[in-house]
């Protein structure tokens, strides 16, 4: 009676198998690929060099900043997402203290989630930790001065 039910349950687990299995791959792609597509730059840089242009060199990097951030990009995931959770828990325990959950938030939250070639030639640094934005140096409830 057993092998009657466990036989009845084998299309149904070899269809999620494959949606897993696509799902993977899509995952697999959109963490390669996405990241080059960020790192891509119209831009000349000052010296007069670019990282694109189709040279083995260029695919060498960009190839390097994929791998990199395949290894990168779970950590920081994680810290960012750990960041968020425990920023709320310090923003509700703390009395809706925003201030306490905002720093927490801008050290996991802000940063490189990506390696792009030039993080990798030591163009731009590689911030795991956030900075916190220099336009929000000043609390927004600061009190206006009295005129």
């Amino acid at each position: 009676m057993n092998t009657h039910l466990s036989s009845s349950n084998r299309p149904r687990e070899t269809a999620i198998f494959k949606l897993m299995a696509v799902f993977m791959l899509l995952t697999l792609c959109t963490v390669i690929m996405v990241p080059l597509a960020w790192s891509q730059d119209s831009t000349v840089r000052s010296s007069g060099t670019s990282t694109e242009g189709g040279t083995p060199s260029s695919a060498g990097m960009g190839a390097a900043s994929a791998v990199a951030t395949i290894l990168y990009f779970p950590f920081k995931a994680a810290f960012a997402i750990g960041g968020g959770i425990v920023g709320g828990l310090a923003y509700a325990f703390s009395g809706g203290n925003e201030q306490a959950a905002k720093s927490i938030w801008d050290t996991s939250l802000r940063g490189t989630y990506y390696i792009s070639p030039d993080h990798l030639q030591g163009n731009r640094p590689i911030r795991f930790l956030g900075v916190a934005d220099p336009d929000g140096a000043e609390p927004a409830s600061a009190p206006e001065p009295v005129r």
